[in-house]
């Protein structure tokens, strides 16, 4: 039997915008995982604590507001602070192409551009944990 991945759904910034994932969450649920959704409206220190005390395996963060890199980058102090390495980190929503690289030099792992499918995500995390 294989471990039950934990995943918090984080809503950084001041978007509003949750409909994706809340479709993500929902497809990764139904796919065996266990969710966490934090609501709207968190900051990065929110979305740590969070992620500390659900002891969540992978952190997916939705920006549809254009503040990813600024909020990757606080994001990043904050999980080498605590020495979260170890999480998986994966980001989503409006994020232009030639921001990909830039996110992934701050320690992102994957972008799920808008579009991406439920498949593409689930597919992804379950290599990183079950090769």
């Amino acid at each position: 039997m294989k471990k039950k991945i934990r995943v918090l759904f984080a809503k950084p910034g001041l978007d509003g915008h949750d409909v994706g994932s809340k479709i993500m969450a929902r497809a990764l649920k139904e796919a065996g995982f266990e969710v966490f959704y934090s609501g709207l409206r968190k900051t990065p220190e929110e979305i740590i604590t969070m992620v500390k005390e659900n002891q969540i395996d992978v952190l997916g963060m939705s920006i549809l507001s254009g503040s990813h890199i600024p909020i990757a980058r606080r994001t990043r102090e904050l999980l080498k602070q605590d020495s979260m390495n170890q999480v998986l980190w994966i980001m989503g929503g409006n994020i232009p192409k030639r921001d990909f690289q830039a996110l992934k030099d701050l320690g992102v792992q994957e972008v799920f551009a808008v579009g991406s499918s439920p498949k593409e995500m689930i597919h992804f995390i379950n290599k990183r944990f079950f090769l």
